[in-house]
């Protein structure tokens, strides 16, 4: 993805307005349609079986990467993002799967896992990209791609197994309107702080080269420094997702999360009024490792209460509030930035204090160590 805007100076986009209209409505219509619809597919596979949705999606991932190779035209690519945003959802799919796997113990471990690979795989993605297409060309870099989407379907269909109840055989669970789904314990609540902290996390994609030449770096240096601030944002949130596993284990979820979001919150303010290079790097690997930490601890807090034959549905909707955040970010970023890019991340830092003080306020308490049984209206 990060080289699609000379995808589209290929396919005859000459204008850079044109250009970066084409290359920005390109990217986000599939996170904003698969955030639509991803309670439906985990609804769908809550009934019907996980397993073949995901690998119902993989193979459309196949079919969408090869046609995008071929693609003559800008509204080519459009439509074919706009399909891939309709058929995926395999990310949330994929954490119910992990969740419905092990026991209830295990269950932050497991939701770490996904979420460090589901972190990792964006980081490491670009990197590679930009290679191959340098080497090969950048249509070429779209069968690679297809050839993962391969990869991972012969991974899926071989080595994953199915729990009892989640396979056609083992029967269809009762059906849950989403209305019950968003009325368990605490669920519109993670779902505002995993909206919150995806917000805050993403602001800094629009902005940082230009802080960076803001605070006095020369062009090449500000590339470099921002390409390693990064990295670094990224390799410490998945560290953070390792941590919250091991940190629920001793604490509530609400204590792991009212810290892990302070603690960013601190981190950022840190990173928004120093300018040393080495300040800025700490900074945002304590500012990446407590998101991490937070949105593993706030995913696992909702599985913890959420029956295992509704999990797609439930991991569906937190999902969808992480793509959504995901998708405004950028935009709010780049109309706070107009004004003053040093309040991108005091802005960040207010919402963080914000959403730190709402869930000390408001959320249960909880200990997700035992599974309790589920308790029986006698009313």
């Amino acid at each position: 993805m990060p080289f699609l805007a000379l995808y589209m100076q290929q396919l005859g986009v000459t204008e850079p307005a044109d250009i970066a209209m084409w290359t920005g409505a390109t990217l986000g219509v599939t996170p904003a349609i698969t955030a639509f619809c991803a309670p439906f597919w985990g609804r769908i596979g809550d009934r019907f079986g996980r397993k073949i949705l995901v690998q119902r999606s993989l193979i459309s991932g196949i079919v969408v990467m090869l046609l995008m190779a071929y693609a003559t035209r800008p509204w080519h690519l459009l439509a074919l993002r706009a399909a891939q945003g309709f058929v995926a959802g395999y990310g949330p799919l994929t954490l119910a799967m992990a969740a419905s796997s092990v026991p209830q113990e295990r269950l932050a471990r497991a939701i770490a896992t996904v979420q460090t690979a589901q972190r990792m795989g964006p980081a490491i993605g670009p990197v590679v990209g930009g290679l191959l297409a340098s080497a090969f060309g950048l249509r070429q870099v779209f069968l690679v791609a297809a050839g993962v989407y391969v990869a991972a379907s012969v991974i899926m269909a071989v080595f994953y197994v199915e729990p009892s109840g989640q396979s056609p055989e083992g029967g269809r669970p009762e059906r849950v309107p989403f209305r019950n789904v968003l009325a368990f314990e605490n669920f519109l609540l993670l779902m505002a702080v995993i909206f919150g902290l995806q917000l805050v996390d993403k602001s800094f994609g629009p902005v940082l080269l230009l802080y960076l030449s803001q605070l006095g770096y020369g062009t090449d240096q500000a590339a470099v420094f921002a390409g390693l601030l990064f990295s670094v944002l990224a390799v410490s949130g998945a560290a953070g997702n390792q941590l919250a596993a091991a940190l629920l284990k001793r604490m509530t979820a609400r204590a792991v999360i009212d810290a892990a979001v302070l603690t960013a919150a601190g981190a950022l303010a840190v990173f928004a009024l120093r300018g040393e290079v080495w300040v800025l790097v700490v900074a945002i690997a304590i500012f990446g490792a407590s998101v991490g930490t937070a949105m593993t601890a706030a995913f696992t807090a909702a599985g913890s209460v959420i029956p295992r034959h509704v999990h797609g549905v439930s991991f569906g909707f937190l999902s969808s509030a992480s793509l959504i955040g995901f998708a405004v970010s950028p935009v709010v970023s780049g109309l706070v930035a107009g004004r003053s890019i040093r309040v991108v991340f005091v802005s960040g830092v207010v919402a963080l204090v914000v959403l730190a003080l709402v869930v000390r306020r408001v959320m249960v308490e909880r200990t997700l160590e035992i599974e309790t049984a589920p308790t029986v209206d006698e009313s």
